[in-house]
């Protein structure tokens, strides 16, 4: 029985679990959403919902300097990238300033078609990476000019064609003219 046992092995010996979490955790924090198993995902957002409070904290506590110092060497034990952990107490920090928690989420995708494991997303909460944000909209699209399309339908195929009204009358279309060639 596993009794208060957490945590997931993962098939893996204490210290490849160990180092798996920490590159999973640095890609999270540095691309803000990456795609693994279901059960990595799990244990990667216990970890770093820990890393992301325990900056969030240190970011907070502007009393003392060697409170963040502190916290940074307490993360830099796990996380060895620099850039990643000056982006987690500087960006991260602060845009998650006012959540009391639940920095992650997890979306399923279903299975593998390799091995059929179950995949999911992990991705920070915050940072909506997968959508364009409101105000960037796309340009408005200019009104089609009136020439034969790329599939190969020329004007003269689709002159002469009958159509219907909105009541369901017959509307004849008249024949576009042909181009004339020009002789040399």
């Amino acid at each position: 029985m596993r009794h208060r046992k957490s945590g997931r092995k993962l098939k893996r010996t204490a210290s490849h679990r160990r180092a798996t979490l920490a590159s999973l955790s640095t890609s999270l924090l540095r691309h803000k959403r990456i795609t693994t198993t279901v059960a990595k995902a799990k244990e990667t957002r216990m970890v770093v919902e820990k890393l992301i409070t325990r900056a969030k904290n240190a970011a907070g506590a502007t009393v003392t300097p060697a409170a963040g110092v502190h916290a940074r060497r307490e993360v830099g034990r796990l996380i060895k990238d620099r850039e990643v952990i000056g982006e987690l107490f500087t960006t991260i920090a602060e845009k998650v300033a006012a959540r009391p928690g639940g920095y992650t989420r997890i979306v399923k995708l279903g299975q593998r078609l390799g091995d059929g494991a179950e995949m999911a997303v992990i991705e920070l909460v915050d940072f909506n990476t997968g959508q364009e944000p409101a105000e960037k909209t796309a340009p408005e699209k200019k009104a089609k000019k009136s020439t034969p399309s790329a599939k190969g339908k020329s004007p003269k195929k689709t002159a002469g064609k009958k159509k219907t009204d909105a009541g369901g009358a017959p509307k004849e279309t008249p024949a576009a003219p042909e181009p004339k060639e020009e002789s040399r």
